[in-house]
């Protein structure tokens, strides 16, 4: 009890940072939007020739998309936990009687609550533009526990940058491959449309078994074995990058 309640105080101490700069969950939500909206309408209209008759492109690229938001999210958690570092937040912490796993473990819920809004308001411009489902509600809390692992995932591999950076530009910066990831991946165009080497690399790269498992539970159509890797990539990566950043973080302290 004497943890949950350190981690209740910390979780509520992170939380208040950003709801004293609600800006922040506006940028996270800025690029993405805007790269739905230039897919939606740009480039939409050449990629659905690629696609089967009758293909919603909004509901085709969302999952991409989401998976960008996370992206760029998790580097304001990178961001959050360095300041603590420099500012000896940690070791201060670590002298007094809490739990000593509490202030990383408020940051790692901070960040899945942040990022869950930042993919509402996301999914909420995709409504405004076409997006529509057909899933049902065991679809719809598979894809929620899909996100959220994968969040959490991402949120562990952030904790490492924002442990061991030596500027604040610096553990942001990781962020910048996860983001472009995507691109790569079955996220906007089927991935037999591209070249051989760019396309087995899309093929089997973490992102494109994640997209194609959301957008099928998103259409309802049967998810085959892709649920079953993209879970298997999401728990691998959040396990060794959890073990990373717990020894890193007693090593910062």
């Amino acid at each position: 009890m004497s943890a949950m309640s350190d981690l209740s105080v910390l979780t509520g101490r992170s939380m208040r940072h950003i709801l004293r700069s609600p800006d922040t969950i506006i940028t996270v939500c800025v690029m993405p939007i805007a790269m739905m909206l230039m897919f939606v309408y740009v480039f939409g209209g050449a990629i659905k020739s690629a696609l089967p008759q009758g293909t919603n492109y909004v509901t085709y690229q969302l999952p991409g998309i989401i998976l960008i938001t996370v992206a760029s999210g998790v580097a304001y958690t990178a961001l959050r936990v360095f300041t603590d570092r420099q500012k000896g937040i940690f070791s201060r912490l670590h002298t007094m009687p809490i739990s000593r796993g509490a202030a990383l473990w408020a940051h790692v819920l901070t960040s899945l609550v942040s990022n869950m809004v930042s993919v509402l308001l996301v999914v909420a411009v995709a409504l405004v533009i076409g997006f529509r489902s057909s899933a049902g509600i065991l679809n719809w809390l598979a894809v929620i526990g899909i996100v959220l692992l994968f969040t959490l995932a991402m949120t562990w591999l952030a904790v490492i940058p924002g442990l061991t950076a030596k500027s604040a530009e610096t553990a942001g910066a990781f962020s910048y491959p996860l983001i472009f990831l995507p691109f790569l991946s079955s996220a906007f165009a089927p991935t037999d449309t591209m070249p051989l080497v760019v396309r087995v690399f899309a093929e089997y790269q973490p992102v494109t078994s994640i997209v194609d498992t959301l957008r099928d539970l998103l259409t309802g159509q049967p998810v085959g074995s892709s649920i079953w890797i993209a879970l298997a990539w999401c728990v691998g990566i959040m396990v060794v990058t959890y073990v990373l950043a717990i020894r890193l973080y007693h090593k910062a302290a």
